[in-house]
């Protein structure tokens, strides 16, 4: 009996505490996670509900969740309009370019900061670096305007002083891609080498310690203990960035690119071809019929992406 009387005790012990207790126990701590909590709920979750609009022929005396429903013909006029693969297609790519170059820019420039000995210069350069990402996109596309405009700009003035024919950047689609590129590894560059640098702050000193007792250089402890120490970081971010990848920036789209319909076939992303849906249209049930499409597409892919971490390497994942 007594035998008995202890293994109960200890499944007792073993129990998790009611949830009254825990509440009790906690409640400072809950109370502070109250705001965050009450935020994400009203502007994350309570519009969720605005999905509906996409089913429906939206009409302003109807409102959201008393217009006339319409089924599926907002998708289907959607995809009968012919730019649905396009936006995809330009969204999709230049996300990829975004991440990919991005994880490189980023752990590269966090590894050789980190690798710089005077603490001043490293400083320094990590101030600047870091600046871009505080800069409005509207003042990155007036900079870019008055910089590159075919009559006044200052690039365009130099090279006709040089007798050099002008270069009409905002009438030549093909060079987009490049500049959109530039701009947005420039202005994420410094942003993204502060998560690297942290982690590499966060290593175990002794592995470089034993790496220099053993004879290796620089580079071999940069190659052998650095980047491979920086995997799970990256990782992370990496299905951080997957998850989005059909979301593209409208800051950058917008207002660098601002209204061109010459340049619309390499630089219009689904973002904008929602908003412009919207703005010039003023058809709200397809413009929520595309943002819908945009974000189960992301759900699937980070989805999946997270299926096949977790299938090669576990912990890495994200869930």
């Amino acid at each position: 009996m007594q035998v008995k009387a202890g293994a109960i005790n200890r499944d007792l012990a073993h129990q998790k505490p009611p949830l009254f207790k825990t509440l009790k126990k906690h409640w400072l701590l809950l109370a502070m996670l109250l705001p965050a909590t009450i935020y994400v709920v009203v502007f994350s979750y309570i519009p969720m509900t605005g999905i509906v609009m996409a089913f429906k022929n939206y009409q302003y005396s109807g409102g959201i969740y008393f217009s006339p429903w319409c089924g599926l013909d907002n998708f289907k006029f959607l995809a009968i309009a012919g730019k649905l693969w396009q936006v995809t297609r330009n969204t999709l790519l230049y996300n990829v370019a975004f991440i990919l170059l991005g994880i490189v820019l980023e752990m590269g420039s966090a590894i050789l900061l980190n690798e710089v000995s005077k603490k001043w210069f490293r400083k320094t350069a990590q101030t600047f670096m870091f600046l871009p990402y505080f800069i409005s996109w509207v003042v990155v596309g007036a900079i870019m305007y008055n910089v590159f405009n075919y009559e006044r700009g200052v690039v365009n003035s130099m090279l006709v002083t040089l007798g050099i024919k002008p270069f009409d950047l905002y009438n030549t689609p093909g060079a987009w891609p490049a500049v959109l590129i530039a701009l947005k590894l420039w202005k994420q560059t410094g942003y993204g080498s502060v998560v690297y640098l942290a982690a590499i702050t966060g290593l175990d000193q002794q592995m470089y310690e034993a790496a220099t007792i053993d004879g290796a250089n620089a580079w071999q402890k940069i190659r052998r203990i650095t980047i491979p120490s920086l995997i799970p970081t990256m990782m992370i971010l990496l299905l951080l960035g997957v998850g989005n990848i059909f979301r593209g920036d409208f800051g950058l789209f917008y207002q660098t690119v601002k209204t061109s319909a010459l340049l619309q076939p390499t630089t219009d992303v689904i973002d904008t071809y929602v908003f412009r849906m919207l703005i010039n249209n003023g058809d709200v049930g397809m413009a929520a019929a595309a943002g819908l499409y945009q974000s189960v597409l992301c759900f699937a892919t980070i989805t999946v992406c997270n299926f096949l971490v977790k299938k090669v390497q576990p912990e890495y994942a994200l869930y």
